[in-house]
């Protein structure tokens, strides 16, 4: 076996090591452009299911570097002139060029050929002569571009300056630093990896950046190598109170923006790439080098546990990529957090650490109670005397909506079920409420109903524009308050072009109906997709029949007796497709800008106020993205929820998507939380988070961090009507947020299951200390000061 590695970084040559160290009979050659003792970057982190990978695969690679380690376990964040503390992490990390000259001298003595100071051939040439050409020559890979069409690709820009540092201060845990100047917000990300140096990345967005004075500064191309000295002064001379008198080191270092890497193969023919050449995630969250060393491992032990190259590419692929993409799906929700930095900036320092902790949904109310249980209470005390209930989860802390107070923060959300009959709710959605208010939540909706005949998205959608149905709506609550006294609501709608359709199969689509539709509005002649009809294009006559028909549903919902009432603004219905650009296009009062767009949406809600009952809490849910270009832009979104406010909205219930068919969701748990945040903390407007929540610590966790008011948990409630009861269980909360009925009281506790009743005998003659929570690095100072040299 012939091996060609193009690129002699961390990742390229750990591949070497090992591919020569399993079978030594292997010719491994490395092209290296730089000189071997050329010194770039500076800490690495890594985490110890990494560090356990590694010991594992070469013991002694694993020796010499944990030999150098830093060590600690802190996280340190720095807010408003003050510093929270979050403990039981666990972190390692050491100086890449140690790291390199590990692995340097690793290769070397295991026989793999590093040519350094010398370009790699093109990869074509080193395809034809070798029968494996790994590609780990980074995220500007020359490989990649030279089968863009086979890697496919694609840079996503993002929107931060940043540079990388270092400092001669040691901190003694990984420090957040949150600056807030005149310009704008500037943060660092810190972290020890040696007894005299850390690095220091600073990063700010690029409009603060402007301000801030780095523009000018950097206003010229830097050769490779030189660094930005004039922004390196300014960022000390800002930061300077976090330094404590030490200064900042660069090497190479200049403003740059981050792109995160995706590509749709990793390999072509012999030819595979590795580490950033593959992909990248934001350095908030990991580091590059710890994924292009896992990269690594994978693909050695795939060329080892299959008879041909081809086979072995595509199972390491198979492997590493799911694996890759979670790393990324957590780095993207991160850098995005840091991007809107100045959104949060305003909150109290618990609260603030608790949110930028929690920030990638990887690290929860839950698994940071277990790693720093002191830390959450903490939080938990300074939240509860703004919301009451000290020591009790967020998800159990009443909220007043209106002249409504909700014992919790749970919300069962309109749930369709496509059963209803020429309108008629029938037994399944009784019953389905019915069971949804027993389950414990602070409010339950009804399934989204529609305010007439031509307003259904279905035959089987459920109205509320005849006596009939409103008895029979009334019928369901007085039924549902005898035994219950659970907040009920209900959704109302116009479905617009999404009408018509039959009732949405498997996949969730509902298509058009052949022959026995009816005819749709909407509020430009668009249709939902190909093979949907045209709708109408509504006039201003129709419009106010619709606004009309709104509000006298509305007046129906408070007679049957229900306490809160939704109006459907988002998913591409009738309302939603004026608030959107993409399926707006009229030309005259209710098309173009966007205070033309809301007129349409704020006439309705305007009738609705005046025609719900007052002191009744009114919700309005939005899609606030489309997930498609040329959409509803940020700042658009935070103006639609003020005017909705203003307009008498008591709530904002934040969706998004569902208002084109070509729209790419960027679906994924919780995906759609940040633009709850968005609305919240931009407006003040209380909202709901809802999408792909189905856990009690995702639910606590949003709630503490202040990125939402309440949580809608639509599908948990369908897996189990109770899911607010058992997360009380699985808590061990018994409070007034939540209580079983009496005849279920019985099932209040888990039943035993095989081997509940075991208790495990002691095997162990003395118990191992349990490991401190906290953790600090404490190096012993150095004997004689460094001088700044441009290895770091």
């Amino acid at each position: 076996m012939r091996v060609a590695v193009i690129g002699g970084g961390p990742g390229g040559l750990y591949f070497a090591a090992l591919a020569k160290k399993l079978a030594p009979e292997w010719e491994v050659t490395v092209w290296e452009r730089n000189a071997r003792d050329d010194a770039f970057g500076f800490g690495v982190v890594f985490s110890d299911e990494t560090l356990g990978g590694i010991a594992q695969a070469d013991p002694e690679v694993y020796a010499a570097m944990s030999a150098e380690f830093a060590r600690w376990s802190d996280i340190d964040i720095h807010h408003r002139g003050e510093v929270r503390t979050s403990g039981g992490h666990g972190f390692a990390a050491l100086d890449r060029n140690r790291l390199r000259e590990i692995l340097q001298k690793r290769c070397a003595e295991l026989g793999v050929e590093v040519r350094y100071g010398t370009p790699a051939p093109p990869a074509a040439e080193l395809s034809a002569r070798y029968d494996l050409v790994v590609a780990a020559d980074g995220i500007r890979s020359a490989t990649r571009d030279a089968y863009a069409e086979t890697f496919g690709a694609h840079l996503d820009e993002r929107k931060c300056r940043y540079m990388w540092l270092s400092t001669d201060r040691v901190f003694e845990a990984f420090t957040f630093i949150v600056e807030e100047r005149d310009f704008g917000v500037v943060q660092v990300h810190a972290y020890p990896y040696g007894e005299r140096r850390s690095t220091f990345i600073v990063e700010i967005a690029e409009d603060a950046w402007r301000r801030a004075g780095f523009e000018a500064l950097a206003d010229r191309e830097f050769a490779r190598g030189e660094s930005d000295e004039a922004g390196v002064r300014l960022c000390q001379e800002i930061l300077a109170g976090h330094l404590d008198g030490h200064r900042l080191i660069p090497n190479a270092s200049k403003w740059i923006t981050f792109s995160t890497v995706r590509t749709t193969s990793w390999s072509h023919g012999n030819i595979v790439l590795l580490g950033d050449a593959a992909h990248t995630a934001h350095f908030s969250i990991g580091s590059g080098t710890k994924l292009a060393m896992e990269d690594a491992l994978a693909l050695v032990a795939s060329l080892h546990e299959h008879p041909d190259v081809a086979g072995a590419l595509a199972a390491y692929e198979a492997e590493r990529r799911p694996a890759v993409e979670s790393v990324q799906r957590a780095a993207q929700a991160s850098l995005e957090w840091f991007e809107t930095i100045g959104r949060h900036a305003g909150q109290d320092p618990d609260r603030f650490a608790f949110n930028l902790l929690t920030r990638s949904r990887r690290v929860t109310y839950d698994s940071l109670r277990a790693r720093d249980a002191g830390f959450v209470d903490a939080v938990d005390a300074v939240n509860a005397v703004e919301n009451e209930g000290a020591g009790v989860p967020p998800m159990f802390r009443p909220l007043r909506l209106g002249d409504l107070t909700l014992r919790n923060r749970i919300v069962v959300p309109p749930l369709a079920t496509y059963t209803a009959e020429d309108g008629m709710p029938g037994a399944f959605p009784h019953a389905q409420l019915t069971a949804q208010a027993l389950g414990g939540a602070g409010l339950v909706f009804a399934g989204m109903t529609a305010i007439g005949p031509d307003a259904r998205a279905t035959a089987g959608c459920p109205g509320l524009w005849t006596d009939e149905q409103e008895a029979a709506w009334r019928t369901t609550v007085e039924a549902t308050r005898r035994i219950s006294d659970t907040p009920l609501g209900i959704q109302l709608t116009h479905a617009g072009r999404r009408g018509s359709t039959a009732v949405p199969g498997p996949d969730g689509i509902g298509r058009p109906l052949d022959g026995d539709g009816w005819p749709t509005l909407a509020a430009s002649a668009l249709a939902w997709d190909a093979g949907h009809p045209v709708p109408r294009e509504a006039t201003p006559a129709e419009l106010a029949a619709v606004t009309a028909d709104f509000a006298a549903a509305a007046v129906r919902a408070g007679r049957a007796g229900f306490d809160v009432l939704e109006l459907q603004f988002g998913h591409g219905h009738l309302v939603s497709g004026f608030l959107s650009p993409l399926t707006n296009h009229r030309t005259d009062a209710y098309g173009g800008s966007l205070e033309n767009r809301l007129r349409f949406p704020l006439e309705v809600l305007t009738a609705v106020r005046a025609a719900w009952p007052a002191g009744r809490p009114l919700v309005v849910r939005i899609s606030a993205t489309e997930w498609a270009e040329g959409g509803t832009t940020e700042t658009e979104v935070t103006e639609i929820c003020r005017a909705l406010a203003a307009a008498g909205a008591d709530a904002i219930d934040v969706s998004t998507g569902e208002v084109v068919a070509h729209q790419k969701p960027a679906y994924g748990r919780g995906y759609q939380t940040p633009y709850a945040d968005l609305v919240r903390n931009a407006t003040g407007i209380p909202t709901i988070a809802v999408g792909a929540i189905s856990t009690y610590d995702d639910a606590n966790s949003i709630l503490l961090a202040g990125r939402a008011d309440l949580v809608a948990v639509g599908r948990g409630h369908l897996y189990d009507p109770l899911w607010t009861l058992h997360a009380a269980v699985d808590q061990g909360y018994t409070g007034p947020a939540t209580t079983w009925p009496e005849p279920w009281r019985p099932g209040s506790r888990k039943p035993p299951g095989p081997r509940a009743d075991r208790v495990p005998p002691r095997l162990h003659l003395l118990r191992e200390a349990a490991a401190p929570v906290h953790r600090r690095w404490l190096p012993r100072p150095p004997a004689r000061p460094l001088p700044v040299t441009a290895s770091c």
